[in-house]
């Protein structure tokens, strides 16, 4: 099968990834579930040539794949879509997933992303962090939050992407798009070269060691706006995740700094709908007076209760978001539970339903 009509097939069915593995054939993730495209299986020649063909319409030299084993990257078919390209070696051949990229920015109330998320990127300064395992649609929202920032604000935004995913074009906002790698060294490197150069909001596209966070928050507390993303699940572990990956000498004080300068986490995962799609399920937590006391207290167990009596201020737990998508039809039982952070009190409450 020739390269370019896979990656055309795969963007015209809405496909989210594409697999070119040895011993399978051609196959794609649509939503959350992978199919074969085709019953013929590939040979170890037909992955070198595959992708081999696609570094060559990227542009990109194999060279560091030769050298490591592994490279990403990313490239975009004039018409067709963007495709982010994770390659590897397995088995002595060469095999990749290549995520799909629509051109045009996503509709977040088409996508199911609550207006609230959104909003938060309207915010002047401070931290906020979207969470969630991998493929869970962060990227996706960080890309709605930007798209409203451009259209709705007056702003210079950096983004620093590994690789860059959505293309945003200038609007009322100045939009500056960094891939680590190609257009700078590492996020560390990027991070502090972006405070100087007059940013007001600066998408970190993951909060990946303790240095790099150290820089996010001083950048926050500066006065800049910083979002950024960690694979994690729930406001709690994400807050317990970034202050246990400093020294502990230094855990007080970052305590005290991420009280002061985190506003809000936003964990999502998507959730297979009963049509066959899939719906991101959300937790909203917005740092007020009672939340900034229990980071500084070191009570971030107590977190969990704050969110779920706080409806009024937008805030929501996972289990209640889940819930809310079951009481309207979207999701069924069996995937209520299957998500849920407490199944045994998630079930009592569907029986209630």
């Amino acid at each position: 099968m020739d390269v370019h009509q896979i990656l055309e097939a795969a963007a015209r069915k809405n496909a989210s990834d594409i697999f070119i593995i040895a011993g399978l054939p051609v196959s794609i993730k649509l939503n959350g579930h992978i199919e074969r495209t085709d019953t013929d299986k590939l040979k170890p020649d037909d992955t070198n040539r595959i992708l081999m063909e696609i570094y060559q319409i990227s542009g990109r030299s194999p060279k560091l794949m030769e050298e490591t084993g592994d490279d990403d990257f990313s490239f975009s078919i004039p018409g067709v879509a963007r495709f982010r390209v994770s390659v590897y070696q397995q088995r002595g051949s060469l095999a990749a997933v290549i995520r799909v990229v629509a051109f045009d920015l996503p509709d977040p109330k088409v996508l199911g992303i609550p207006d609230m998320v959104v909003e938060l990127g309207m915010k002047k300064k401070g931290l906020i962090l979207v969470t969630g395992p991998a493929g869970s649609g962060k990227s996706t929202t960080l890309a709605c939050m930007i798209d409203r920032i451009n259209h709705q604000a007056n702003r210079h935004v950096i983004t620093l992407e590994d690789p860059i995913e959505y293309l945003h074009r200038h609007d009322n906002s100045i939009i500056s798009q960094r891939e680590i790698a190609t257009d700078t060294k590492s996020y560390t490197v990027a991070l502090r070269a972006a405070l100087r150069q007059s940013p007001d909001v600066i998408l970190l596209g993951e909060m990946r060691d303790f240095e790099t966070m150290s820089i996010a928050m001083t950048a926050a507390e500066t006065g800049h706006l910083i979002i950024s993303t960690l694979h994690t699940m729930g406001a709690v572990n994400t807050i317990d995740r970034i202050i246990d990956e400093f020294p502990p000498s230094q855990q007080h004080q970052i305590r005290v700094q991420l009280a002061m300068v985190l506003e809000a986490v936003v964990s999502q995962q998507l959730v297979p709908t009963v049509d066959g799609a899939v719906v991101p399920a959300v937790e909203i937590m917005v740092c007020n007076t009672a939340v900034r006391n229990l980071i500084r207290e070191s009570k971030t167990h107590q977190i969990d209760s704050v969110i779920a009596t706080s409806a009024q201020e937008g805030m929501i737990t996972m289990d209640a978001s889940l819930l809310s998508l079951y009481g309207k039809g979207i999701i069924d039982r069996k995937q209520a539970l299957a998500y849920s952070m407490a199944p045994e009190m998630m079930e009592k409450r569907l029986n209630r339903v």
